[in-house]
């Protein structure tokens, strides 16, 4: 039994090729980067040897275009292409930043699904062809009906001539039965990973209906502006270059005129000396009603990329042999469907628009890019940069050419935009890439990331993290406590013993000298006995008073000589007079690690020799309560501070000294810095809601 119908035989023969492409591709993603880009380098000579075959052999199927700017465009694909993705890395390792702990790795998508206009058929083959296989993908062609054979004369080309550079059997292969549903059937297939559609708009909604990622294009309604200080001359011949390139099959090729009011009456002069004809308001109502069919919104196949002669005679128009291009006159408020000569249409005819300024233009261009050409191309023609800026800044068009004809610029003919095929026009344009598609937005990208900044193992208390370590109070048996500072104040150590007594207990005081004998039996895993001198003190001090950006002399020392000696505590002349070394440290570290951190100090006493190079420390007790036999709440904590703004930076800064940031409903946050520093954890919020 055989099948008939020509969708089954369509859908049949997507299975087949996509099953076969899938085959080839697992054995080309093997390949290096050399064979690769050898392989490229190949089709795309066979595609430049045989640019004018290809432009002649489309003509004549499609009737679109001339032959000479299809050469052009086949050229633009065959060359310009291939040398602007010459030496890309799209194989293996693509990038390695040392400093993040960073390697990028290629990762090909697997078969792409193209779909390819008439409009463009021969070269939108080629072009997609070459950026598929430079990312290490397969590649199956859909072709518009219209334009079979030469999109799978371009395909059969290609093909061989990656099979003589060592290509696998079925990396380029072209439906040769496609009809709707076989093209969906394609696009739906399991084994095809990114879909390619430039065509109708049936066709790009079908696409983004497939379930499968796609890149899709969207109208063009281009509009050319001519500023006052424009080289009007130049203008206008750019305006007309673009409008009569293919007949106007691109759909970046500008749609309407809009003139500063300054120099209207020489852009209207140079466009009659450069071969317009400016249509009478019965004519232009004529070629509206042959370019827009009634009820349909696109336009007429049969005027689409035809010489304006022949769209002419079809109108029933009279004009002369040397028109180029056809001009409809059509105030400013003359935007929307009921006039249709203001919209995209895909041959050489404009509108021409004035307005009085800068701000009319911009008002103007993109009033018509919304109307249908949103996210696309727009032209501006100036000297001024100022102007060019604004305007650009202001059009809601992601190709934005200046001083060159719109479609030449918006392809990377005359610009250095990416040369392409197909232009992305972003979420205005309902697509998801503003970019002139390549081989980049064929493959994906996988990081390997080596750990930066180390995970904490347990849970921290909110308030603890500030200081950079988890502070857990000891067992309430007696024995040695001790505190290291660490984080950003890491380095210089200061060790903090006390004995504890039990509940009930009276406080047992130990000579200074007795207590620096004592060694504890079994310290906890924070516990430390370390002595340090004055200098390592002072350093100590030092770094906190910078670090927490403390006036020295105006915090430790007045909470220092504050601090009361309790019965039986032996103090030293010197102590009364001036806070030591120890009770400065006392200090600090109860307001980095709060009262857990330090017991409240009962005594504190200074060698009497004042010059020796070390300072011993007496033991701090708890005081027992005599009459409950609880200990006293614990001094309040230190005050934290509240930021009032937090860039990007300082996040950074608190990652890198392990510090957390306190924040309200009043503190400013920057994007960037809001979103790191609720990725890490870094902020602290002291009120519900301080971050919005």
């Amino acid at each position: 039994m055989s099948l008939r119908d020509p969708d089954l035989i369509s859908i049949q023969e997507a299975r087949e090729l996509a099953a076969r492409a899938a085959a080839a591709q697992k054995k080309f993603a093997s390949f290096s980067q050399e064979q690769v880009d050898a392989i490229v380098e190949a089709c795309a000579k066979a595609a430049a040897e045989n640019a004018e075959p290809l432009a002649r052999t489309a003509m004549q199927e499609t009737g679109f275009g001339n032959v000479p700017d299809k050469i052009v465009k086949n050229t633009l694909a065959a060359v310009n292409v291939p040398n602007a993705i010459r030496g890309l890395r799209t194989v293996g390792i693509l990038r390695e930043d040392r400093e993040k702990g960073i390697v990028e790795v290629a990762s090909p998508i697997g078969v792409v699904a193209a779909v390819i206009p008439s409009t463009n058929p021969t070269s939108t083959a080629i072009y997609k062809a070459l950026i598929s296989i430079k990312a290490q993908n397969a590649i199956v062609l859909s072709p518009h009906p219209a334009a079979i054979n030469c999109i799978c004369q371009a395909a059969t080309l290609l093909e061989r001539a990656a099979l003589t550079a060592g290509a696998p059997e079925g990396l380029i292969q072209c439906m040769k039965q496609p009809t709707l549903e076989g093209t969906r059937e394609l696009m739906r297939r399991p084994e095809v990973g990114v879909i390619l559609a430039t065509g109708g708009t049936g066709l790009v909604r079908a696409a983004y209906g497939s379930g499968k990622p796609a890149y899709g294009v969207g109208p063009g309604n281009v509009p050319a502006f001519i500023e006052r200080t424009a080289d009007v001359r130049k203008a206008v011949a750019d305006i007309i270059a673009g409008k009569t390139f293919d007949y106007g099959t691109i759909c970046s090729s500008e749609q309407a005129i809009v003139a500063e009011e300054a120099v209207r009456e020489r852009a209207l002069e140079e466009c009659r000396s450069q071969g317009a004809y400016f249509l009478s308001s019965e004519e232009a109502e004529k070629v509206a009603r042959l370019v827009f069919q009634p009820g349909s919104h696109t336009p007429n196949t049969k005027i689409v990329g035809r010489a304006a002669t022949v769209i002419a005679e079809m109108a029933g128009i009279k004009v002369p042999p040397a028109t180029r291009v056809l001009v409809a006159r059509l105030a400013p408020e003359q935007v929307g469907r009921e006039f249709p000569l203001s919209a995209e249409k895909l041959s050489p005819i404009l509108a021409f628009y004035a307005v009085p300024n800068l701000a009319g233009g911009i008002a103007l261009c993109r009033r018509l890019l919304e109307f249908g050409g949103l996210g696309h191309t727009c032209a501006i023609h100036s000297q001024n940069r100022a102007a060019i800026l604004e305007f650009g800044t202001a059009m809601p068009a992601f190709r934005v050419v200046v001083n060159t004809a719109s479609v030449h610029g918006s392809i990377g003919y005359s610009t250095n935009l990416f040369p392409a095929m197909t232009l992305g026009c972003g979420a205005p344009g309902g697509n998801i890439t503003s970019d002139n598609i390549g081989p980049q937005h064929l493959m994906n990208v996988k990081r390997i990331a080596w750990e930066s900044r180390p995970v904490e193992h347990r849970t921290v208390p909110a308030d603890q993290h500030l200081a950079g370590a988890a502070i857990t109070r000891a067992p309430e048996a007696v024995q040695e406590r001790g505190n290291v500072l660490t984080g950003p104040l890491a380095g210089p150590v200061l060790a903090l013993s006390a004995q504890a007594p039990l509940p009930g207990e009276k406080p047992v005081e130990k000579s200074s000298e007795e207590f620096e004998k004592k060694k504890p039996a079994a310290p906890g895993p924070a516990a430390s006995t370390t002595t340090v001198d004055r200098a390592a003190i002072a350093r100590l001090v030092e770094q906190v008073l910078s670090a927490q950006g403390i006036t020295r002399g105006s915090g430790a020392p007045k909470a220092a000589t504050a601090v009361q000696p309790v019965a039986g505590a032996v103090a030293s002349s010197s102590a009364k007079n001036s806070a030591s070394s120890s009770a400065i440290a006392a200090e600090i570290a109860d307001r980095f690690f709060g009262p857990t951190a330090k017991p409240k100090v009962a005594s504190v006493v200074e060698s009497p020799t004042a010059s020796s190079a070390s300072t011993k420390l007496a033991p701090a007790i708890y005081p027992a309560d005599s009459d409950s036999g609880r200990r006293p709440e614990p001094p309040p904590k230190a005050p934290v501070e509240i930021q009032v703004f937090v860039s990007e930076n300082d996040v950074r800064r608190a990652m890198t000294r392990s510090e957390k940031i306190f924040i309200g409903r009043k503190t400013i946050l920057t994007p960037s810095a809001r979103d790191l520093g609720m990725e890490h954890e870094v902020f602290v919020e002291t009120e519900p809601g301080s971050i919005r």
